[in-house]
């Protein structure tokens, strides 16, 4: 007997396993329409007959009978107290109302009996001939009656209903209750489980339930709607795809899903969001994955962007003159559209989609969109386009735009442009601030090329694009060409005669270069020449694909037991292969906050690597060793930096842009109240700890002693002196203090009822500091005499000095309670405690709370309230028992239980207005052992950008530091693997509907195939080891593989 591809089917039973839905449908007509009459008899009301089509399908189907109830009257207006399941049909309220459905149902069921689908029912047969479990999900109250009267009752393992979901207190579908509770009595897992559904609530409680097979029954003419819901295939009858064709979605068509993001359908609403999903990027440039017709609107946003591109100006804001760099959207490539016979330019938002899907093909990196269109004249048109930004060669872009009319036929005329012209302008806040970042400085076109070439205002730096037009129309066809030019814009036209049916296709080749490339000339020369000298399309795809699937053999985490965690640990890498690749290794530029996908935060470096680099380290070492050196590029501006503030060694900024500056605002915007305020943020010096632990965690990774040895030395070096030098000593208790900082959390930027900025005794930025400095001591003592004695004549550096180090890491100070509570700083305590069920109740969406209070007056710097983790973070950077060695150094011991306490505290206290703050906080609950906390903050995270949850941020970029955390929690969290020591360690802590995950990794030279199950480990290194398994150590030879339960 062949082994099951799935292990159980969950059908819903109107309009899936039995016709009732029409009944249904009939029942809630007689019910409404005798309502709704009576209302008109005793207030007046307008008779408005209940109508399947605009009342039932969109209000009614799907629903628990008393939400349907609620949801149609919410459409006419009409408000009734819910009342009672016991009410009585005379009962005005929602749930006598309901009852009386039931009485018609009824009535409809006795006379006219119970009609079954019979494909339906053969499939059940057959599923249960092979062992296949069955179940009903199902809203309706009468789901038993109807199945007996069918004689299916007994065919079903599980019956969920109305009934039992009152019974449990379920939520009804879109929530995946009913189907959740009825795999787990069947004992099955969701990924190896269908449902088949054919309401638009039912396939979107499917997919929130993360089912192997969402199947969509399309009864009423709704296929593009249940995929819009999220039906991952859509039939008119199950008879179309039977269990052969539930077999192959799980033989190859699951799989397949899991390398693809997906969108249906057009909301205008979450353009912008999926835009930033959908960008495509190479580590050189990244392109938002904006529709080929659409410009910058109050819904739409292209963009490109390119690695380490600023832009500085100065804007008038709240009378006073404030300087900004920014990230440039340099020229737009990526737009095109169509007209037929001279009419007006497609512009989607005027015209009736009919169906629209978006693919991101992960695997390879290409963007395909398939989109079919009714113009008013009743012309239908299928416009297919595909996108790729090149991951083999880092200059170029290539785009295909196939329009074919499909019930026409006519003049078809593309038009594409090289677009230059345009400002920042993807992010509201800053409108108001100067954005007209290029200026035009050459265009033109020749056969069939198109050029524009810009430069930024200020950097003055030149960007060129050239693009080459190909068009693909049969042997014969007649093909014209025409060009316009204008300022900073350049325009091809292609134009033919096109049958119905056909296709007429047209290729974009872009080249893009700048002219600080290295070893570039002239940027536009260059870009012409390659541009004209390119290869075809398909030819130029299958070197990209080669180059991501080389990408994909180092870096791909295969999950088995959680399908929506696959796909977003494949979009969350794609996404930070897009912004930093092994291209990036040439290129002098840091990794920015949003990744090369928008405006936000100006496209400027923070601390994020921190979350980031340890991907890279064990996968691209090299993209790693570049952005360590884009810091170390910036030393010497860090050190001007300390020296303005009478500060020693090297004081990284906390945004850094072009040149190492401190970028930060020093008013900001509070969008809910509309006023400007002081911002402090620049005060979180603990940015330069990040660099350091990312410096000594790279040499740690890696072995590169000659970067180490040259460049990372020196920036410990110069960072440990800066905080050794922060340390002022206190006479009266002989400790040592720091000052004048920020913590990780930005909610408190100084003391209540202060003006000035800064904290004392931030306990992340102490215990950090110490490590840092007993780090750098350790690996100054490895390093080469004759180098050490280089370097410190260098940078002028003492024995002294050390000395004085060797002080502060003993006697810095902490703030910590009797009861083992570290604070966050000195005088946390003192800070007034949040009313938190008040502001949820409030305001809901308390992710802000910054912003909430200030909007009210009042100042977070009085709270007990964090934006995200901050002396906690301490414990995700560092292994425990490392904490705790810190900690005993400084003469403190803490009781036993100590870090759950303040896990549990500060939790309570956090409104995770940082997406990076559910990341860190899952790997504390793990690490005190409260696993179903752990997974519900990894989910949190895992889907923060995908839902979109801070309200429209994604938007405006991705926030690489949480898609990098999420994928490393994945490794180190889960699989648990542990390469902060020696060796390489693991204990896994799988979340139990985990499988198994495999994945590669490289440490300290070493190549290893690592996959983690419920049952054990299996470890293959390329060389010989010595490993550690579930505390456990074993010699391993390369090769060998070792399988440890």
């Amino acid at each position: 007997m062949k082994d099951r591809l799935f292990d159980a089917v969950i059908f819903d039973l109107d309009g899936v396993i039995t016709q009732t839905a029409l009944v249904h449908s009939l029942a809630w007509k007689q019910m409404f329409d005798n309502y709704l009459r009576e209302r008109e008899e005793a207030h007046g009301e307008l008779f408005l007959e209940f109508s399947h089509q605009d009342d039932y399908l969109p209000f009614v189907d799907g629903k628990p009978r008393y939400k349907g109830v609620q949801s149609f009257l919410e459409s006419r207006n009409i408000e009734l107290p819910f009342g009672d399941a016991s009410d009585s049909p005379e009962t005005e309220t929602v749930c006598g109302i309901g009852n009386r459905k039931n009485i018609a149902f009824n009535n409809i069921l006795e006379i006219d009996g119970v009609k079954e689908y019979p494909s339906t029912v053969e499939l059940i047969h057959t599923l249960k001939e092979q062992g296949i479990h069955v179940g009903v999900a199902s809203s309706s109250k009468n789901c038993k009656q109807v199945l007996e009267t069918a004689g299916l009752l007994e065919l079903m393992e599980t019956r969920i209903d109305g009934v039992v979901s009152a019974e449990l207190g379920l939520n009804g579908k879109p929530e995946p209750d009913i189907f959740t509770t009825a795999a787990d009595r069947m004992g099955v897992a969701y990924d190896r489980t269908v449902v088949v559904e054919d309401a638009v609530s039912g396939v979107m409680a499917g997919k929130k339930g993360n089912f192997g097979l969402v199947l969509g029954i399309a009864r009423e003419e709704n296929t593009e709607e249940l995929y819009v819901g999220g039906a991952d295939i859509v039939v008119e009858d199950i008879s179309e795809i039977g269990i052969e064709g539930i077999e192959e979605w799980f033989i190859a068509g699951l799989e397949k899903d899991n390398w693809d993001l997906v969108y249906h359908g057009y909301d205008p609403g979450k353009e912008k969001t999926r835009e930033t999903l959908l960008t495509l990027g190479n580590g050189y440039f990244g392109a938002r994955g904006s529709l080929e017709e659409s410009n910058a609107d109050e819904h739409h946003y292209p963009g490109t962007y390119m690695a380490g591109l600023f832009n500085r100006l100065t804007s008038k804001v709240a009378g006073r003159d404030i300087e900004n760099e920014d990230f440039v959207n340099v020229t737009s490539w990526s737009q095109l559209s169509f007209r037929i016979d001279g009419g007006e330019w497609l512009d989607i938002d005027k015209v009736k989609i009919l169906s629209m899907r978006r693919r991101l093909h992960i695997d390879v990196g290409i963007y395909c969109r398939k989109l079919v269109v009714r113009d008013a004249e009743g012309r239908e048109t299928s416009i297919r386009s595909r996108r790729i930004v090149s991951m083999d060669d880092p200059h170029l872009a290539i785009l295909r735009y196939c329009v074919t009319p499909l019930n026409y036929k006519g003049h078809i005329e593309i038009r594409t442009e090289l677009n230059g012209t345009h400002i920042n302008d993807g992010v509201e806040r800053y409108r108001s601030l100067n954005q007209q970042h290029i200026t035009a400085v050459k265009e033109g076109t020749a056969n069939r090329l198109q050029y524009v070439e810009v430069k930024t205002t200020q950097s003055d730096i030149h960007i060129a694009m050239a693009s080459r037009i190909d068009a693909e129309k049969g042997k014969d066809a007649v093909v014209d060409f025409e060009y316009l030019t204008d300022k900073g814009k350049a325009v091809t036209l292609v134009s033919c005669e096109v049958e119905q049916d056909e296709s007429f296709d047209l290729v974009k080749t872009t080249v893009i270069y700048r002219s600080d490339d290295e070893g570039v000339e002239d940027a536009l020369a260059t870009a012409i020449t390659r541009a004209e000298q390119a290869a075809d399309f398909q030819t130029l795809l299958e070197a990209s694909a080669a180059a991501w699937k080389s990408i994909w053999e180092k870096a791909d985490i295969q999950l088995k037991g959680d399908r929506l965690a696959q796909k977003l640990l494949r979009v969350h890498i794609f996404h930070m292969m897009g912004s930093i690749s092994p291209h990036n290794a040439s290129i002098d530029a840091g990794i920015p906050a949003r990744g090369l996908h928008g405006e936000a935060y100006r496209g400027h470096i923070f601390w994020d690597e921190i979350y980031i680099l340890p991907f890279y380290f064990m996968h691209f070492p090299e993209a790693a060793r570049s952005v360590l050196m884009y810091r170390y590029n910036r030393l010497n501006e860090a050190r001007k930096y300390a020296a303005e503030y009478g500060e020693k060694g090297a004081m990284f900024p906390w945004q850094s842009g072009s040149d190492g500056r401190e970028e930060t605002q020093v008013i900001h915007l509070n969008p809910l109240s509309g006023k400007w305020g002081e911002d402090h943020s620049s005060l979180q010096r603990h940015v330069s700890l990040a660099i350091a632990y990312n410096t000594i965690m790279y040499g740690h990774y890696t072995n590169d002693k000659s970067f180490m040895d040259e460049h990372g030395a020196e920036l410990l070096l110069e960072i440990s002196r800066f905080w050794a030098g922060k340390a002022e000593k206190d006479e009266k208790t002989g400790r040592y203090s720091i000052g004048g900082v920020m913590g990780p959390d930005e909610f408190h930027e100084k003391y209540p009822n202060s003006e000035k900025g800064g904290l004392k005794n931030n306990a992340y930025s102490n215990l950090m500091s110490i490590w840092v400095i007993g780090k750098t001591m350790g690996i100054l003592k490895q390093m080469d005499t004759q180098k050490k004695a280089s370097l410190f004549d260098k940078i002028a550096f003492s024995m002294e000095e050390l000395g004085h180090w060797e002080k502060v890491i003993k006697q810095l100070n902490l703030d910590i309670s009797n009861d083992g509570i570290i604070a966050q700083y000195e005088g946390y305590f003192d800070l007034e405690e949040l009313d938190w069920d008040y502001y949820r109740s409030k305001y809901k969406n308390i992710y802000r709370m910054d912003r909430l209070l200030k909007a009210e007056g009042k100042s977070p710097d009085d709270y007990k309230v964090a934006k995200q983790a901050d002396m906690l973070m301490t414990y995700y950077n560092l292994d425990r028992e490392v904490v705790n060695t810190l900690l005993g150094n400084l003469g403190y011991k803490l009781p036993a239980g100590y870090l759950k306490k303040n896990l549990n505290y500060y939790l309570q206290r956090t409104s995770h207005g940082s997406t990076l703050s559910r990341v860190v906080h899952a790997k504390l609950a793990g690490m005190v052992g409260d696993h179903k906390l752990s997974w519900e903050l990894y989910l949190g995270a895992l889907t923060s950008d995908y839902q979109d949850v801070q309200g429209g941020t994604t938007a405006e970029g991705i926030h690489a530091g949480v898609m990098a955390g999420t994928v490393l929690a994945a490794i180190n969290t889960f699989a648990g693997l542990d390469l902060l020591g020696d060796i390489v360690r693991i204990n896994p802590e799988l979340p139990e509907h985990w499988r198994k995950i495999s994945f590669n990794f490289v440490f300290k030279g070493v190549s290893y195939r690592c996959e983690v199950s419920q049952e054990g480990v299996m470890l293959i290194p390329d060389s010989d080891v010595v490993v550690e398994i579930n505390g456990k150590r074993k010699d391993l030879l390369m090769g060998e593989v070792l399988i440890q339960q």
